[in-house]
C-alpha cells in the first residue's frame, strides 16, 4: 500500500508502475503510470503552490489521496496525486503511462491519437484517456470509486531521473531539479523539453513563470 502522507520526492518514484483507475456512466479506463514529476510547494519556484494558498491551490495543501486537476493552455486539463502532511503543498504530476484496461474507450477519448502508445503519452493526453476534468478536482482515490490508485507488484528496479518537462521559475534553474522519474525503455514516457522563459510584463511582476505541467 503506498503511503501519500510523505513528500513527494519520496511518493514520485513509488508511483512508477502503480494502476490508476477512473470510471464513469461509460466504463473504466486504467493506466499504468510510467512517468511522473515531483513538485514541493512553497520550496519549489515550479509549483503552482509556490506563492502560498490560493483558491487554484488549496487542493495540494492536503489530505493526501486525492487529485489535484487543473487547466493549462486554456485547453487541457492535468492531473496529480496530492501527497504529504496536511498544510504543506506537495503533489506529484502524471505525465505518462500506459492505458493497460479499457483501451477501447480510451481510443473514443483521444480519437487523435494515432498508436496506442500514444493514448496517455503526456499529462494533458493521460487525463483526456482517463475522462479527467475540472470536476475531479479534489476527488479523493477510493477503492471502487471514482478514482482508485492501486500500488505496484513491486518497487521498480530501475528508475530514471531527469529535469522536468517544461518548467521554468523564479531563479531561472527551476528546469534543472532532478525531480522526474520514470520507468526506462517504456515507449509511453514522454519527450523531454526544455522550459523557456517567457520575458516579464510589468503585470507579470512577482509571478513565478511556469510551463506544460508545472503546477
Amino acid at each position: 500500500m503506498l503511503d501519500l502522507t510523505r513528500r513527494s520526492l519520496d511518493v514520485a518514484p513509488l508511483l512508477l508502475g502503480a494502476h490508476l483507475t477512473v470510471r464513469d456512466d461509460a466504463g473504466a479506463v486504467t493506466v499504468r503510470l510510467t512517468e511522473v514529476e515531483a513538485y514541493d510547494g512553497g520550496n519549489d519556484p515550479g509549483s503552482h503552490a509556490y506563492r502560498g494558498l490560493t483558491p487554484r491551490t488549496e487542493v495540494m495543501f492536503g489530505p493526501a489521496g486525492r487529485l489535484y486537476v487543473y487547466f493549462t493552455y486554456g485547453m487541457h486539463w492535468c492531473a496529480n496525486v496530492v501527497c504529504g502532511e496536511d498544510g504543506r503543498a506537495s503533489a506529484v504530476l502524471l505525465r505518462g503511462g500506459e492505458v493497460v484496461d479499457g483501451v477501447e474507450l480510451a481510443r473514443s477519448r483521444r480519437a487523435a491519437a494515432k498508436k496506442d502508445v500514444d493514448l496517455a503519452r503526456g499529462p494533458a493526453r493521460m487525463a483526456q484517456a482517463l475522462g479527467l476534468a475540472g470536476a475531479d478536482n479534489g476527488v479523493v482515490l477510493t477503492p471502487g470509486g471514482r478514482a482508485e490508485l492501486v500500488a505496484p507488484a513491486a518497487v521498480a528496479a530501475e528508475v530514471a531521473t531527469g529535469p522536468r518537462v517544461g518548467v521554468s521559475g523564479p531563479g531561472g534553474d527551476a528546469e534543472t531539479f532532478p525531480w522526474r522519474f520514470w520507468l526506462p525503455g517504456e515507449p509511453t514516457v514522454s519527450t523531454y523539453r526544455p522550459g523557456v522563459r517567457r520575458r516579464r510584463r510589468p503585470t507579470d511582476a512577482g509571478r513565478a513563470g511556469t510551463a506544460d505541467g508545472a503546477h
